[in-house]
Formats: structure tokens, sequence, C-alpha cells
């Protein structure tokens, strides 16, 4: 497994714990980073939670209009976290091209779900693919700038 591939997982993982324990994920981050008890937080996990955070309500929008009969709540926690971070990579990641943020979040959803996530997960980023440029809003910081 790749040095981004590894930041993805970690990404999940602290996002699937700060949904499933309703901790804001800022603050869990900066926990784990100071942590000498946890794995080592790479950049590009800090680069990934920091941005799932600040457009978290974007992204969840995003999920539930290309959910096809899914509410978020209905959804298993796992898929949550890695949609959160596939959409984020997907449509803010500079330099990931739309097919390795969409295969990354596959892989990720495969072995950490259902057997029906992976399916789940490729359909919904894809049509979120197919309208990427139209989708990009700026982070809540960004538009708080302007």
């Amino acid at each position: 497994m790749g040095a981004r591939s590894k930041a993805r997982k970690r990404a999940v993982e602290v996002l699937y714990e700060s949904d499933l324990r309703g901790l804001d994920l800022e603050t869990l981050l900066s926990e784990r980073i100071g942590s000498t008890e946890a794995p080592v937080v790479q950049d590009y996990t800090v680069t990934l939670v920091t941005g799932v955070a600040a457009r978290l309500r974007h992204l969840d929008e995003l999920i539930v209009e290309h959910a096809e009969g899914w509410t978020l709540e209905r959804m298993p926690t796992v898929d949550r976290a890695v949609l959160r971070l596939g959409l984020f990579e997907l449509l803010f990641g500079e330099d990931v091209p739309p097919i390795v943020a969409i295969d990354e979040a596959v892989d990720l959803v495969k072995g950490l779900s259902t057997d029906d996530s992976p399916r789940f997960v490729n359909g919904l980023m894809d049509r979120v693919a197919g309208r990427r440029e139209q989708l990009r809003v700026p982070a809540a910081s960004e538009q708080d700038e302007s």
C-alpha cells in the first residue's frame, strides 16, 4: 500500500471515529496528531481531514443528492466516511485524477464495509464525477474571506 493510500485509510479512520462518537473533526485530528499512542498522522491525512471538515455540509448534500434512495443516516458510518473523503478528493484534490479518487474510495470501502458498498460508492462517485466542475464550491473558510 502506497503512502497516499495509507494516509487515506488513516483519514477514513478519523472521519469514522468523529462521526460515530459525534466529535468535532479538527479537534479529534489534533488529538491524533499529538498522541504518542495512535499511529503517526501523515501530512496528506491532515490535508484530507481538514478539507473534509471545511466542506462537510457541501459533501453531505452531494451524498444525499446522488445516493438514489438512501438517506445519510441510513448509510453505514464507514460508507459515509469513505464517500466524504472520496468526494473531497474527486472535487478538490488538485493532483488527484477523478479515476484515482474513485478507485481509491472503492478500494477502501471493499476492505471496510459490506459487500454491496463498493458498487454503491462507485456509482455515487461516478454520478458526481460527471458534474465535477459545476459542483466545486469554496470551503467555508474561503467563503468567509470573500
